[in-house]
């Protein structure tokens, strides 16, 4: 990025901050059309389902909606957030819809949850025998996915510990879950969380594949793979692009698996991750252990909550220039939690100065809180 985009946004950013106060959460909707033609463009095989939960905003899905996009669901709320776009859809192109586009992929749902979705004929997730017997009671219309175990080595957030099927037992759950009179359409793993260890991928692409191999000789036929999410956003230089990714799991993608092998993938973070940047203002300033304190009007409560629940940080930025020094940044409540960073490097600011942090568009707004009465930030959607 040239000097001069820098002071383009860097104006933009404040005229919107003067224009609608802060916090003020900046969504650009450019940036998520450039991120899903990336995707799309790098890994032809791969159809997109964007997982709603890094950010459930309407105007977001509704870009995406408009672009193609499909989408991975976890929650009854979030399929309701997508139905809104299909809703006024003739009935057969709207279940043509829901049955090729949308996944509901949380292996664990309540029962309300599946007499709900029963009517739609979804795709389901599942990992276990009480999910099939469940799924059998409330769900017997819905397409299941098998959710695998791979390994989560070097993922920024883990899941394997709470979700996936021991490979081992996989064939079996296919077995008992087509006994039951469910039809198994195929499977599905998540490597974890901004994944930049590329080798999670090719491991569990190689296990999804003996899978399958095992599932035919029993008579099993799957006609999908749901390679998950876990696709990194470049949060610093250290993350390795994503080409390099796409270029291993196309390689092994091909090599692996049957040219007619539906290949579904849940890009969240790599949708939206850098496509919103957060603006606050500078309220109280202090001197602590040899250190300026500043306090914003944003914290671990609200935006910047992805610093707790994502294990991710945001560097935070002035528009005021001068020589740095090493200072903390705290939010607005009343919790010592409340901490954003011990050791930011910032210019002398002032009280009304305003600062921001840029890639904080996934799992930041969405679990935001009204914690010690502070309501979560603005959002403001630029280049829709």
């Amino acid at each position: 990025m040239t000097t001069k985009q820098v002071r383009i946004k860097a104006t933009l950013l404040k005229e919107l901050a003067r224009k609608h106060g802060t916090p003020l959460f900046i969504v650009d909707h450019a940036a998520i059309r450039s991120n899903f033609t990336e995707f799309t463009r790098r890994l032809p095989r791969v159809q997109a389902y964007y997982a709603v939960k890094a950010n459930p905003d309407p105007a977001v899905l509704r870009t995406l909606y408009d672009i193609g996009s499909s989408f991975d669901v976890a929650s009854i709320a979030e399929f309701n957030l997508v139905y809104k776009n299909i809703g006024r859809l003739p009935a057969k192109e709207r279940q043509s819809y829901i049955w090729d586009k949308i996944v509901y992929s949380n292996p664990i749902k309540d029962r309300r949850t599946l007499q709900e979705l029963d009517r739609y004929k979804p795709l389901v997730v599942f990992d276990n025998s009480e999910e099939i017997a469940k799924i059998r009671r409330h769900a017997p219309q819905a397409g299941l996915v098998l959710r695998i175990r791979v390994p989560n080595t070097g993922s920024m957030v883990e899941l394997s510990s709470k979700f996936g099927a021991s490979p081992g037992e996989a064939v079996d759950l296919i077995a008992e879950a087509q006994d039951a009179g469910l039809t198994v359409e195929g499977l599905g793993f998540h490597v974890g969380s901004q994944c930049t260890n590329f080798e999670n991928y090719v491991q569990a692409v190689a296990t999804s594949a003996s899978i399958m191999e095992e599932a035919e000789t029993r008579g099993f036929h799957l006609r999908l793979l749901d390679i998950g999410g876990g696709f990194p956003v470049r949060y610093d230089p250290h993350v390795r692009p994503f080409r390099e990714l796409a270029k291993i799991l196309n390689k092994e993608l091909d090599r692996l698996l049957p040219k007619n092998m539906e290949i579904l993938a849940e890009p969240g973070r790599f949708m939206v991750g850098s496509a919103a940047t957060l603006v606050a203002e500078v309220i109280g300033k202090s001197r602590r252990d040899g250190k300026n304190c500043y306090y914003i009007n944003d914290g671990i409560y609200h935006t910047y909550s992805g610093i707790l629940f994502d294990h991710c940080q945001y560097p935070i930025k002035a528009f005021r220039k001068g020589s740095r020094s090493i200072s903390a940044v705290f939010g607005p409540t009343c919790d010592a939690l409340d901490t954003i960073s011990q050791a930011e490097e910032l210019p002398e600011l002032k009280l009304g100065d305003l600062v921001y942090s840029e890639n904080i568009g996934a799992y930041s707004h969405a679990s935001s809180t009204h914690f010690n009465g502070f309501p979560p930030a603005k959002v403001v959607h630029v280049n829709q």
